[in-house]
């Protein structure tokens, strides 16, 4: 008999495993090429399997909510019905991975420490758990004793890498899961506690417990702020020239190119053109290394309908121009509001913009979207009156101006990089040329 393996994919640089959230599919089913197979969520974006061959779903073998790892079987496919022919199962390659990390990333999962087998206990540790374990130096004694969040109440491993930043007795830190702190973090053992507050839940009150998303939110937030000493910069910009220009473009801008036109694509060519002024915002930390940029990739803020966040990425966003930044934005602004990003979406940012002023706020302190150095918040324009410098002396007249906050990490960018480079961007959108065509 003839089958096809469905693997757990391979969803992004660092990413080892994923949650089943949906089956579109059951055993016993007929499916055909491209047809729908599964929902899964990483903590980088949720995605669509499709299937990659016609056939008979011969067995699911992960239930939904399983959290499985990269390069685990998931599902069978029966070719029989097909037409297909193979005297070996096939079996489907992970997604977007070279062989060699591959090759890596299977031989970390399959080797475990015989402390923590499964012949040892009746509680199921994956491949991936087995591996952290043995190079955490963890016994099974103490395997069984942290609580897991997982389904009948297995262990996941942010279950087991939270387990580790409060565990006393082991000198080493956890290897960093997406996301989490980069290396250049004191280890937990060193710093102290945080105790958290008790919460009393008075008569009336209601409990929503954190969707999946709100979750790695509030734990990427906590930890940037752990991670890097946040400093705001702020600058008031005049931007009437900018924005008497996109009034009169617009309308032409969307019949030529077929793109709406909103400040954002504006924000992000200045922002560009200064991350190429100033390559020392453009940059990362790793330990006492400085990782400065080659590429300038800019993340964009986005509200999603369930009130979280995502931040899909422009890539090589100053080898573009104004229509090309117009076209990325919107295409993927669509894409995560309809849950429709792929992995590369929201991969390899080196910087990131948000905008406040899209909610009407005038000014923001953003929180740094690590392992970037620097994020910029974008304020609400508004009409003031302002003081202006004429030939024939100072006149009151109404300008449109906008607040720029820069939020940046103080251990590498100091207060002179930080505002040199915040106000290079002020100018750029100050001296935008109001006959510009379109």
């Amino acid at each position: 008999m003839s089958t096809f393996d469905i693997l757990m994919p391979k969803m992004g640089e660092s990413v080892e495993e994923a949650t089943i959230t949906k089956w579109f599919v059951k055993a016993g089913e007929r499916v055909e090429e491209d047809q729908l197979l599964l929902e899964i969520a990483t903590d980088k974006v949720d995605s669509e399997i499709p299937s990659p061959v016609s056939g008979l779903i011969k067995e699911i073998k992960y239930e939904t909510g399983a959290l499985v790892p990269v390069g685990e079987i998931v599902a069978v496919i029966d070719l029989a019905e097909s037409g297909a022919a193979a005297e070996e199962p096939l079996k489907a390659e992970p997604v977007k991975e070279a062989p060699a990390k591959e090759e890596k990333t299977s031989e970390k999962l399959e080797s475990a420490p015989a402390s923590v087998s499964d012949k040892d206990s009746d509680r199921f540790y994956s491949p991936l758990i087995k591996s952290i374990a043995k190079e955490e130096n963890i016994p099974y004694s103490e395997l069984d004793k942290i609580k897991g969040s997982g389904k009948d109440g297995r262990l996941t491993k942010d279950d087991l890498l939270s387990y580790l930043k409060t565990r006393s007795s082991s000198s080493a830190v956890a290897a960093p899961s997406p996301g989490a702190a980069p290396a250049s973090v004191a280890p937990a053992a060193s710093r102290p506690a945080i105790k958290v507050p008790e919460v009393k839940v008075g008569e009336g009150d209601e409990i929503v417990e954190m969707d999946r998303l709100r979750k790695l939110i509030a734990e990427n937030m906590v930890m940037s702020k752990q991670v890097s000493p946040h400093v705001t910069s702020i600058v008031e910009a005049d931007v009437t020239n900018l924005a008497l220009w996109r009034n009169k473009a617009k309308t032409e801008f969307e019949k030529k190119y077929g793109e709406k036109l909103t400040f954002m694509p504006m924000f992000t060519w200045a922002v560009a053109k200064a991350l190429r002024d100033y390559p020392g915002i453009n940059a990362s930390v790793s330990s006492t290394n400085i990782i400065m940029r080659k590429n300038v990739n800019i993340g964009i803020a986005v509200s999603l309908p369930s009130g979280n966040l995502i931040v899909p990425v422009i890539k090589q966003a100053d080898q573009k121009n104004l229509v090309g930044l117009a076209s990325d934005i919107n295409r993927l602004a669509v894409q995560a509001r309809n849950n429709k990003l792929s992995p590369d979406d929201i991969q390899g940012g080196t910087f990131t913009i948000t905008n406040f002023g899209s909610f009407k706020n005038a000014i923001g302190t953003p929180i740094i979207n690590q392992p970037q150095v620097a994020i910029l918040a974008t304020g609400t324009i508004e009409k003031k009156p302002a003081v202006l410098e004429t030939p024939t002396g100072d006149v009151i007249a109404i300008r449109q101006k906008m607040f720029l906050s820069l939020s940046y990490d103080h251990r590498v960018v100091d207060g002179a990089l930080g505002g040199f480079f915040l106000r290079r961007v002020a100018d750029y959108l100050e001296n935008w040329d109001i006959n510009s065509e379109v």
